[in-house]
């Protein structure tokens, strides 16, 4: 697996990514030289100054379609009836975008039959690619073969979010008893193999790979010595915290020690990144709300229009270092819904408004808090500002849930893009998990990561409520 930006993505997708450029450039040669038949002409074609260029455009909104209609999440791409479908709707999202741009800035243009011929070409060069791999399922390997060491609950967690990834190419050979006891007994699938004891033999007779510490305790029980010979023989050695906090992009909560916490990397906010985060806030928040002024303005009409006015709702959330203050939102829901104690919004909350429900799926309410970012009240990107009531609640259920407030709240944040909407306690402390991942690994680039998922979350209205 790669790491970009803190978040780490399957060697499978950046190798498809990177093939598949490749083939969109092949299809872009291969058209313009069947447009011409002429291999002269061709080449005069393809050294011009600008064809470059213009190729790079082409490939690179190809690739944002892709990425956009999930073709590189191998978890949602498992069937080649999907494959075609989201291939056919990446391309024709991609012809769309570039006929558009063309029709605006016509120097950027293709010869119009080299862009007729690239469809059919492109979509035989991608499929064809896609199903060459997956009858030789060159993915489908397990490059990996991991051994648990311990039967902890951590352990358990992240073989089954190892079993429901298999585009990660790991496969759990099994769990080691920390007292030797329960031999055969299946725990997730597989189950357990052998004691901590049997280790050496275990690690040769199965060749295992990798292995994950998930002792319960580990006072008395962790074969140190048999740990460090195996370390110094080249085997990864890694807690079950660091590997699920890796594939999955939380921190588990479950019998996390303070100890991994302080001893990790990560939590490093330097003066210049937060500098830096503050004046990308300011600038593309202002560029955002001179663009989207249209867009307010509609929405504020059609809530005035629906049910009058408040067309703003304010509500007090908790910022930076736990300070309160003012959201700012279009109101979804009827007036006066927000009095008494604050409840989690529910599906099919019957408080929220016929305009409400458009403008939640499509993150249109959450417009006004531009002008939040731009006071320094929240950032573009953090986790979500909580009212106190269940700031004060979650704090007492959920540990290290303070942490949260160590960095700006957000306009989006990893939680939003990577999980649905919290509407219990279980899902607050799931949301708070990826919270404390961005909290731990905050950068720019991993902001620009949240920005370009949330355009997709966006664009096609999920996880709203």
């Amino acid at each position: 697996m790669f790491r970009i930006g803190g978040q780490y993505f399957p060697r499978e997708t950046l190798v498809l990514a990177g093939t598949e450029s490749l083939l969109l450039l092949f299809s872009l040669i291969s058209a313009t030289a069947l447009r011409f038949l002429d291999w002269g002409a061709t080449q005069d074609y393809l050294w011009r100054a600008n064809t470059g260029l213009r190729f790079l455009l082409v490939i690179g909104i190809c690739q944002i379609a892709s990425y956009y209609t999930d073709l590189y999440d191998l978890q949602v791409v498992r069937t080649r009836s999907v494959l075609l479908v989201h291939t056919f709707r990446a391309l024709g999202s991609a012809l769309l975008v570039l006929a558009l741009l063309y029709y605006v800035f016509p120097s950027l243009r293709l010869e119009r039959g080299i862009l007729a011929l690239l469809a059919p070409i492109g979509i035989s060069v991608m499929v064809g690619w896609r199903f060459a791999l997956d009858v030789s399922q060159s993915f489908s390997k397990a490059a990996e073969r991991l051994i648990v060491l311990g039967t902890g609950e951590q352990g358990i967690s992240l073989t089954r979010e190892i079993l429901r990834r298999p585009e990660l190419m790991y496969r759990v050979v099994g769990f080691l008893d920390e007292k030797g006891e329960n031999i055969g007994k299946s725990l997730v699938n597989p189950g357990i193999v052998a004691g901590v004891a049997e280790l050496n033999e275990v690690i040769e007779r199965e060749r295992i790979d990798r292995v994950v510490i998930s002792l319960a305790e580990r006072r008395g029980v962790m074969p140190i010595r048999e740990l460090v010979n195996l370390k110094v023989r080249g085997i990864p050695i890694e807690d079950a915290h660091s590997f699920y906090e890796r594939i999955t992009g939380r921190i588990m909560l479950e019998h996390l020690r303070p100890s991994w916490l302080i001893l990790s990397d990560g939590f490093r906010k330097s003066n210049f990144l937060l500098a830096a985060k503050r004046a990308i806030d300011i600038v593309v928040s202002a560029l955002l709300l001179v663009l989207t002024a249209p867009i307010a303005m509609l929405t504020a009409l059609a809530i005035f229009i629906e049910s009058g006015g408040p067309v703003l709702f304010r509500q007090q959330r908790l910022g930076l270092c736990g300070r309160p203050f003012q959201m700012l939102k279009f109101r979804s829901m009827r007036v006066g819904s927000e009095k008494g104690k604050p409840t989690w919004t529910a599906d099919g909350d019957p408080r929220i408004t016929q305009v409400g429900k458009f403008i939640r799926k499509f993150r249109f309410d959450e417009l006004p808090q531009l002008i939040n970012v731009l006071r320094g009240e929240m950032s573009l990107v953090g986790p979500r500002p909580e009212v106190p009531y269940f700031c004060e609640l979650l704090a007492q259920e959920i540990p290290y849930y303070n942490q949260r407030h160590s960095v700006r709240p957000g306009l989006t944040g990893w939680a939003q893009v990577k999980y649905q909407y919290g509407a219990s306690l279980e899902e607050a402390k799931v949301k708070f998990e990826f919270d404390l991942f961005y909290v731990k690994n905050l950068s720019v680039l991993l902001d620009l990561v949240i920005i370009f998922e949330t355009a997709k979350v966006v664009l096609w209205g999920r996880g709203a409520k």
